[in-house]
């Protein structure tokens, strides 16, 4: 294919589906701190970035694999864990003197009480000011686990192993996630008061 002077070749980033430049040019336009939420095969990703004109920098950032080191047994992408990522991330942010974010989704789409909302609400309720709709937020009932808490009793012992069988290897019982949970935040408060 022959190139004339009028072919223009398109965002590297945009093309591969990496980069919402339009979304991107208004968040950073607002001149706020950017609360970035992403994730990986295994883990969730939570961070504070700054926009200056040699490229963005990250004042906070926080990994769910993190949470392991406080205890955390059940694994670092379910609900509970996105919502303990955001948690933390909020309270570094507030520690180091950052009050007020706005969310940077990316390119993830937006589902009214998912993992990605529950990392919002992690943050939002350790003092972080995010604007947000609160209908978006996750119930507290899954955030804690106490849905995995009530299946898990409603099982059979076979039934129950069988399906938690990656809990139960870790050395936490499905129905003791909710006492779990909790502990975990407690130990986040206390680290980072």
């Amino acid at each position: 294919m022959a190139h004339s002077s009028r072919y223009k070749l398109g965002f590297k980033r945009r093309k591969e589906g990496k980069t919402d430049y339009k979304a991107r040019l208004k968040l950073v336009g607002q001149n706020k701190y950017r609360f970035v939420v992403r994730f990986s095969n295994k883990h969730i990703i939570a961070q504070v970035v700054t926009t200056k004109t040699e490229g963005d920098e990250t004042l906070v950032a926080v990994n769910s694999k993190e949470l392991e080191k406080l205890g955390w047994k059940a694994g670092g992408k379910n609900i509970s864990a996105a919502y303990l990522t955001g948690f933390m991330a909020g309270k570094k942010a507030i520690k180091n003197g950052i009050q007020e974010t706005t969310l940077d989704i990316g390119l993830k789409t937006s589902l009214k009480g998912s993992k990605l909302y529950a990392v919002l609400k992690g943050a939002v309720d350790s003092g972080l000011d995010i604007p947000h709709n609160e209908s978006v937020l996750p119930a507290d009932e899954r955030i804690n686990g106490e849905h995995i808490a009530k299946y898990a009793q409603d099982l059979g012992d076979k039934e129950t192993k069988e399906i938690f069988s990656k809990y139960q290897e870790k050395g936490i019982e499905p129905s003791k996630l909710p006492e779990h949970f909790t502990s975990i935040k407690e130990k986040i408060e206390e680290e980072l008061s």
